[in-house]
């Protein structure tokens, strides 16, 4: 037989490695343009995992997120790490601190300014802060609400208020007790009553002596279930294993307080909660008496803004009040909720899915995910 007609096994059959060379660089390329397109959008959080990427007209690498102007497509190097574009010879951006140094400081700087104001007998101006962390003011106020959620004036609000509670609490005068956590009179407390402890001095001294709060239970598809009410509107919503536990919860906060049944007062109430933990259909719409410090406030209202069947994780929430890095004490507030279901905190998930704590246990926290998500 001729050579030219002998079978050339070698020469046709593509080789092995190669076609697995071809797979890998088209899966390259393909993350590189998923990549270019996170970096457009300035995604700070792209689908396609986190990255970072190098100038080379610049020689610097940056977050997806970063406000610098953009490259041009053939100037941009991807990599998975900080390492590994410094081992490629480029320098971290001033900008968006890719290796989160400058972010760092900023939150020491502001834990400084925190310890200061818990030690402090009177509030420290806004400049004596901004001064002791080396900041302009301006900045210094910026950075304090993006690592707290709050301002150095609502902060220090917060440490009053506990301080003041904590006096009462301990059977203090309502006089001395205003003295000495750092109120310069008493009309400063009762100017807007509720708004510094969620009841009056006195209340709080009394351990909600002279307080009524009306109790209704009944068992649900969640367990046995205790609401409580005031004349202002509904002040708990609870679920144990039995409506003793309920209502001894209940008492944790007003131990001097009158607590009676009122089964037939509430009874429109209960049928709506036990209603919509059957068969969720809307959001839980009730007059509510929320007791809880103006961050707190803020983080409920704005639980009560997420869709009915939707979820939202502690960081979103924390974006939403304009204080990002505020997650911890987001999810603070969420664990502080009393009203379950009306202040859907149920609604408020991991930054990736994860159930992770609910007040009234993770397992009711699935069903009742699970039943919202079906009824739409």
């Amino acid at each position: 037989m001729p050579n030219n007609l002998l079978p050339r096994h070698d020469l046709a059959a593509p080789q092995p490695a190669r076609r697995l060379e071809t797979k890998c660089e088209r899966l390259a390329e393909s993350l590189d343009e998923r990549r270019w397109a996170a970096l457009l959008a300035r995604d700070k959080a792209p689908e396609c995992g986190a990255f970072l990427y190098g100038v080379a007209t610049q020689g610097v690498y940056c977050r997806p997120g970063c406000p610098s102007r953009p490259p041009l497509r053939a100037n941009a190097q991807f990599f998975t790490d900080a390492a590994a574009a410094e081992a490629a010879g480029y320098r971290a951006c001033k900008r968006c601190d890719p290796k989160g140094e400058r972010a760092g400081l900023h939150a020491d700087a502001i834990k400084a300014a925190c310890d200061l104001i818990e030690a402090a007998e009177t509030p420290p101006s806004l400049a004596e802060l901004a001064d002791r962390a080396g900041y302009a003011r301006h900045h210094f106020l910026r950075l304090f609400k993006q690592v707290t959620g709050l301002t150095p004036g609502a902060f220090n609000d917060g440490v009053r208020a506990r301080r003041l509670a904590a006096s009462l609490a301990a059977g203090e005068r309502v006089a001395e007790a205003v003295a000495g956590a750092g109120y310069g009179s008493e009309s400063r407390v009762y100017s807007a009553p509720g708004q510094v402890l969620g009841m009056t001095p006195g209340t709080a001294r009394r351990g909600g002596e002279g307080e009524v709060i009306r109790t209704a239970t009944a068992d649900s598809a969640l367990g046995p279930l205790l609401v409580g009410a005031t004349a202002k509107g509904v002040c708990f919503i609870g679920f144990a294993a039995t409506a003793a536990e309920a209502e001894a919860e209940l008492r944790l906060r007003f131990p001097r307080a009158v607590v009676r049944p009122a089964e037939a007062e509430l009874a429109e109430t209960v049928r709506q909660v036990v209603g919509f933990i059957a068969e969720p259909k809307a959001a839980l719409a009730l007059p509510l008496d929320l007791r809880g410090t103006a961050f707190q406030r803020r983080v409920w209202q704005a639980l009560l803004a997420i869709p009915f069947g939707e979820t939202r994780s502690y960081g979103q929430v924390a974006a939403s009040l304009g204080a990002p890095k505020a997650v911890r004490a987001v999810a603070t507030a969420c664990a502080g909720n009393k009203v379950a279901l009306a202040v859907p905190c149920h609604r408020v998930v991991a930054g990736n899915g994860a159930l992770a704590g609910y007040r009234w246990g993770v397992q009711r926290k699935q069903a009742l995910l699970e039943k919202e998500k079906a009824a739409t």
